[in-house]
């Protein structure tokens, strides 16, 4: 059961990234120090307490999470235990979802029990192009199996990726693996559970709104852009037939809610739809109310 005080919060912010661990500090990796130059910003990587303080101050709740890329790229993660027990600490702004790298098999599907039965983690983000895999693989689906029996959702990064952008060969990365109509199949194969794309997914926008158009649990969350930024077919789209699948999302640290929300207060939302897209698809999509 939710402890936020939904009455109070201005906002869901569906899409933020614990980075720096308090209990097994890990120096900045390759692809954090390349996402911030890709990013232009220069802020500390901020610990979850004070990502928990920095909302708390802002009224906007927050979901938050690891990605778990340990077996592609050799980077230690901020654990997921570390993640759920520290957002339940401040369970008044902060919702957990886990992340658990594919390639592990049965330990990532184990993990994935774990944190669902004692943990209490409310989703799972997918990382496909840092984690090397298409979300459509048949091997990954014992996996979904779990989160869709617990009737959670899976977020999916997709479209263009910050990591490795300007790395010499992308850092590896092969932009391949975010073409979002891979988790179309996804979506087909597992009607029940709920899917998040992340991000505005250029260079194939209108492949993710024919998807979520198409399909009733699949939602757009909106993280990784300045809202300036977003394609018009995306604003449109969030205006009309896809204003209750559209979520609010920063990419926080890499975009701040300030520098967010003032730039989507620029552009041609309808008064009647901002309320739907900062909090309340959120909202009923993780079933808080």
């Amino acid at each position: 059961m939710s402890k936020i005080a939904l009455d109070e919060i201005v906002a869901i912010d569906i899409h933020t990234h614990a980075e720096a661990s308090i209990r097994d500090p890990q120096p900045p990796t390759k692809f954090q120090d390349a996402a911030q130059k890709y990013f232009k910003h220069d802020n500390p990587r901020p610990t979850i307490p004070e990502i928990a303080e920095y909302y708390r101050e802002r009224k906007i709740a927050c979901v938050i999470f690891p990605v778990d890329g340990m077996h592609a790229r050799g980077d230690k993660p901020v654990s997921n235990v570390e993640v759920a027990e520290l957002a339940h600490e401040n369970g008044d702004i902060m919702i957990p979802f886990a992340s658990v790298d594919p390639a592990r098999g049965q330990a990532a599907i184990d993990e994935a029990r774990d944190m669902i039965r004692n943990y209490d983690v409310r989703g799972f983000k997918f990382h496909p192009q840092y984690q090397e895999f298409f979300p459509n693989d048949p091997a990954v689906y014992p996996l979904y199996e779990v989160i869709a029996d617990a009737g959670l959702p899976a977020l999916f990064h997709t479209g263009h990726s910050g990591m490795g952008t300007g790395m010499r060969g992308g850092g590896g990365i092969r932009l391949k693996y975010g073409n979002p109509m891979d988790v179309d199949d996804v979506a087909v194969d597992f009607p029940d559970m709920p899917i998040i794309l992340a991000h505005p997914s250029w260079p194939w926008q209108d492949e993710a709104l024919s998807m979520c158009l198409h399909k009733p649990q699949v939602y757009i969350d909106l993280s990784g852009y300045s809202p300036k930024y977003f394609p018009p077919q995306l604003v449109r789209f969030a205006n009309t037939q896809l204003k209750h699948k559209v979520l609010f999302g920063t990419d926080y640290p890499l975009i701040t809610p300030e520098r967010w929300l003032k730039d989507f207060d620029s552009i041609d939302i309808r008064d009647e739809v901002k309320p739907l897209i900062l909090k309340e698809n959120a909202v009923r999509l993780l079933q808080l109310g």
